[in-house]
């Protein structure tokens, strides 16, 4: 994609797209068929193609009506395309949020914005489940989170509950081959009759059965597995489903000084 683009939206897609160092596939199925839902998905480009950014947000509810939010919460997140801080922009929709939603909807969400020029990818959560991190030098799983202990205090509140409120972000560093798989609810709240939801531990284990060698497949097989497993089909589901994968390749950039990256991370980190 171009610089200053902003791709996406709330319809039912498949598709892949790239940005530098990542290549990304998307599947989202509204609800019971519909052309669109209340699941909301970006990616933007900008920082002269350094600066890959990928939203996802879980609106309550589902349906056409959303259709309009989901059309001003794109020319929002265009407006901060170049803002290299991620919790100003989360600050920012939490605002926008209140003042467009009506009724008291609210949504989750995830935002990351990956650095190219260092391999980082920086997470911000409102509310929304953990991302799974497939770390290719040890081919283990793992839930994205700062650290391997509790990471629900940096999940902050869902987008448009209360303003205002602070959102705290994290930083990774991608390795060459590692993924990442972000999702909805409906994908952790999938169960069988009498047997309880999968849960993100559920999710993991189902993910780290798979074969992690063919990303372009991943979130589609992912998805199966997660019919299979409880017991349902696409038509049986109550819920909007959205997946993003990331797969970083660890292509390079434009190339930029020593100074300019250091810059840019302190500005992507809010500091």
């Amino acid at each position: 994609m171009q610089c200053m683009e902003v791709w996406g939206g709330n319809i039912a897609i498949e598709s892949g797209i790239s940005v530098h160092g990542i290549d990304a596939w998307l599947y989202s199925q509204p609800f019971h068929g519909e052309s669109s839902g209340g699941d909301i998905h970006y990616v933007s480009m900008c920082g002269e193609g350094r600066i890959g950014r990928f939203f996802l947000a879980d609106v309550a509810g589902h349906g056409v009506g959303v259709s309009d939010l989901a059309t001003r919460l794109r020319t929002l997140m265009h407006k901060s395309i170049g803002r290299p801080d991620q919790t100003r922009i989360a600050r920012g929709l939490n605002r926008a949020f209140g003042r467009l939603s009506t009724d008291g909807i609210f949504a989750t969400a995830v935002m990351m914005t990956y650095f190219a020029p260092t391999d980082q990818l920086v997470c911000c959560l409102a509310g929304h489940p953990r991302p799974l991190w497939y770390q290719a030098a040890t081919r283990q799983w793992r839930l994205l989170g700062p650290s391997l202990g509790d990471t629900h205090e940096f999940q902050g509140l869902p987008l448009g509950v209360i303003h205002p409120t602070e959102y705290r972000q994290f930083a990774v560093t991608l390795s060459r081959g590692d993924l990442i798989v972000a999702y909805t609810d409906s994908l952790i709240e999938a169960h069988a009759p009498d047997v309880e939801p999968l849960g993100e531990d559920g999710l993991l284990a189902l993910a780290a059965s798979m074969n992690a060698g063919k990303p372009a497949e991943l979130g589609r097989d992912l998805i199966a597995e997660v019919d299979r497993a409880s017991d349902g089909t696409s038509a049986t589901r109550d819920d909007d489903l959205t997946l993003l994968v990331l797969h970083h390749n660890a292509s390079d950039p434009p190339p930029m000084s020593i100074v300019h990256k250091m810059r840019m991370m302190v500005k992507m980190l809010g500091l």
